[in-house]
C-alpha cells in the first residue's frame, strides 16, 4: 500500500492510499477547524454547520442527498471534534465521482434554508437535553470545562440552547467562509482508488475553494487550569474523572504519555483494571486515557462505581499513580507497544479507519507517518522515561476532578489534592487556578 499526495493550485491537499483486493472506497473531507475555533458568540456553530450541510443545496434537497448516496448502496456522515470537522462517505469504487460530487455540493453550495435551520436547531436542542440527562456525558464535558476554564477548548461541542437558537443563515456562511479554506482542508480516499483519477474528480468539484481571506481568528494558547466539579444526583452509580495536564501532539513526551495511559489503564491486563477492579472490586469500569491537542493535552482516569466505594476507590487510584512513578516493567512497555502496533495494523485493514488515520496525520504533522516511524518512536521509550513523566504529570500539576452521582462520601478536593504531593510539597498551581 502506497500513500500518494497532491496539492491543487488553490492549495487544497489530496491524499490517497490504494488498498488491493477491495471493491469499496472510504473518502472524506477533513477540515482543520472544530469547536475550538469558534469565537465566544459562536459556541456550537461548528456542530450546527456540520448538521446543516446535509439539509439541502441549490441542486439537491435534503432527501435527494440521502437518496442519491443510498441508491447506490453508499453511506455518508459527518462529525465535529474540538480541532477538526469531517465529512465522509463510503462507496463502491465505480461511484466515487458521485460521492465527490455530493461532498462538494454540501460543503460549497449549501442553501442554509431558514425553515431547515429552525428544524435542525430544535434537533440539536434535543441532543443537548439528551446529553445533559446522561451522566457519563456530563462528567466528561465538565471535566474539560474545569481543565481549561473559560476557554473554547473547554466548552461542550454542542453549544448551549441560547447560542444554538441565536444562529442565522448568515452566521453559518460567515463561519464557513472564514474556516473552510483550502489551506485547512485535506481530502483523503482509501481503498479501491486510483490517485490521478481521484485528484481529477476532486479538482473539478473543489476548485472554487478559496485560500484564506482576512483574519481567521487565530487560536489563543491553551492554558490548563485544573480544579474541581462535583454534582450530586440520585443515581445508582457515581461517575468519577481524575486528570492532569497532558502533552500536545508535537511535544517530546506525547508518545510517552500515550504509552503511560496504556500501561496504567489501557486494557484488562493494565494496572488499574487489575488492582482496582479485579483485586479490590471497587468499580465496574476503570481506564486511563490521554488526549493530545495542538498545544496542550490532558491525562485522565475514568471510573464508574457505587457511591459507597468512593472512600476506598480514590486512595487506591492515587496509590497506583504513585507506584507508576517508582517503577515500570519492560514487559508492561512491550505489551503497550504490541497493542499500539496491533491497532495500527488493524486500522490498515479498514478503508474508513485508514482514511481517518491519514487525514489526522496530515492535519497534525503535514505528512503521513509510516508505521515503522511510529514504532521507532515508541521503541525509544524506556521505563525511566515513563516513571519520570509520571512524576511530573501526577505530582507536579493542579489536578482536575469531575464527579456526578451519589457523592456524599467522596473526599474533599483539597484533601485529594494534598495527597498528590511529593515529600509534602503541594502540586504546582496551574495558571488562573
Amino acid at each position: 500500500m502506497t500513500v500518494e499526495c497532491s496539492r491543487l493550485p488553490n492549495g487544497l491537499t489530496v491524499v490517497t492510499e490504494a488498498m488491493p483486493n477491495l471493491e469499496s472506497v472510504a473518502l472524506g473531507v477533513w477540515i482543520k477547524s472544530g469547536s475550538r475555533d469558534e469565537r465566544e458568540q459562536e459556541h456550537g456553530i461548528a456542530h450546527l454547520l456540520e448538521h446543516m450541510a446535509f439539509k439541502g443545496t441549490r441542486r439537491r434537497s435534503a432527501r435527494q442527498i440521502a437518496e442519491e448516496i443510498e441508491n447506490v448502496g453508499g453511506e455518508v456522515n459527518a462529525s465535529t471534534s474540538v480541532e477538526t470537522t469531517a465529512y465522509y462517505a463510503r462507496i463502491l469504487k465505480d461511484d466515487v465521482p458521485l460521492a465527490v460530487d455530493i461532498l462538494s455540493d454540501i460543503l460549497l453550495d449549501s442553501s442554509f434554508d431558514e425553515q431547515e435551520l429552525a428544524r435542525e436547531q430544535h434537533v440539536i436542542l434535543q441532543e443537548i437535553g439528551a446529553a445533559n440527562d446522561t451522566p457519563d456525558d456530563v462528567v466528561f464535558d465538565k471535566f474539560a470545562e474545569i481543565a481549561f476554564r473559560d476557554q473554547s477548548l473547554g466548552r461542550p461541542i454542542l453549544g448551549t440552547p441560547e447560542t444554538v437558537k441565536s444562529f442565522t443563515p448568515d452566521h453559518l456562511r460567515t463561519y464557513l467562509s472564514r474556516q473552510y479554506t483550502a489551506d485547512r482542508i485535506i481530502i483523503v480516499a482509501a481503498g479501491a482508488v486510483e490517485h490521478d483519477s481521484f485528484v481529477k474528480h476532486v479538482e473539478e468539484r473543489f476548485a472554487s475553494v478559496s485560500p484564506p481571506a482576512g483574519d481567521t481568528g487565530p487560536l489563543s494558547q491553551a492554558i490548563y487550569t485544573g480544579g474541581d466539579y462535583r454534582e450530586t444526583r440520585k443515581l445508582m452509580d457515581a461517575q468519577l474523572l481524575l486528570g492532569f495536564e497532558g502533552r500536545a501532539y508535537h511535544a517530546r513526551d506525547f508518545y510517552c504519555s500515550q504509552l503511560l495511559a496504556n500501561v496504567l489503564g489501557g486494557g484488562m491486563s493494565s494496572r488499574l483494571f487489575q488492582e482496582v477492579r479485579e483485586r479490590h472490586g471497587l468499580c465496574y469500569s476503570v481506564y486511563a486515557f490521554h488526549w493530545g491537542f495542538s498545544d496542550s493535552g490532558i491525562f485522565g482516569i475514568h471510573a464508574a462505581t457505587g457511591g459507597d466505594d468512593l472512600p476506598k476507590l480514590v486512595p487506591v487510584l492515587i496509590e497506583e499513580l504513585r507506584k507508576v512513578t517508582e517503577s515500570v516493567d519492560v514487559q508492561e512497555i512491550d505489551r503497550a507497544r504490541a497493542q499500539t502496533r496491533a491497532q495500527l495494523l488493524m486500522a490498515q485493514e479498514s478503508p474508513a479507519a485508514r482514511a481517518s488515520q491519514i487525514a489526522r496525520q496530515m492535519l497534525l504533522y503535514g505528512r503521513p507517518i509510516p508505521n515503522d516511524e511510529l514504532m521507532d518512536r515508541l521503541a525509544n521509550l524506556t521505563p525511566e522515561r515513563l516513571t519520570d513523566l509520571a512524576g511530573r504529570l501526577f505530582f507536579d500539576t493542579m489536578p482536575t476532578m469531575s464527579a456526578i452521582g451519589p457523592l456524599n462520601k467522596l473526599a474533599q478536593f483539597d484533601d485529594i489534592r494534598a495527597s498528590l504531593t511529593v515529600s509534602g510539597t503541594p502540586p504546582r498551581q496551574a495558571a488562573n487556578a
